[in-house]
């Protein structure tokens, strides 16, 4: 499994975020370099963002999802066209990053 997973949820259906495109990015120096991208599966999840193998440089990271191509799909108008999450690495553990959208908001927590 990756060291970055993610899990997304729309709390406006109660159902999993099917093909919500993310793209991981790293902060290196002042520039955030894309290291990775996945679209959610049919659960809402992208477990395979990062090989297995692959480690991670510590420091700052951001999750970003195409949250308004998601509901212009699903037939919905929305107020935010993407979502960031921008978040720290300073261990090797594993880190799942949870992400609960729906038209007029989103919110994320400390997943495990």
């Amino acid at each position: 499994m990756s060291l970055i997973t993610t899990h997304v949820l729309d709390t406006s259906t109660g159902k999993p975020a099917t093909g919500v495109k993310a793209e991981l990015f790293f902060l290196d120096n002042t520039l955030w370099k894309m290291i990775a991208e996945g679209i959610t599966n049919e659960d809402g999840r992208i477990t395979d963002l990062l090989n297995e193998r692959d480690s991670l440089q510590f420091g700052l990271y951001k999750l970003k999802f195409e949250t308004g191509d998601f509901f212009f799909k699903n037939g919905a108008d929305t107020f935010y066209p993407y979502a960031e999450i921008t978040f720290k690495i300073n261990d090797d553990r594993h880190y799942h990053i949870p992400l609960l959208i729906s038209p007029f908001g989103f919110t994320t927590y400390r997943g495990s």
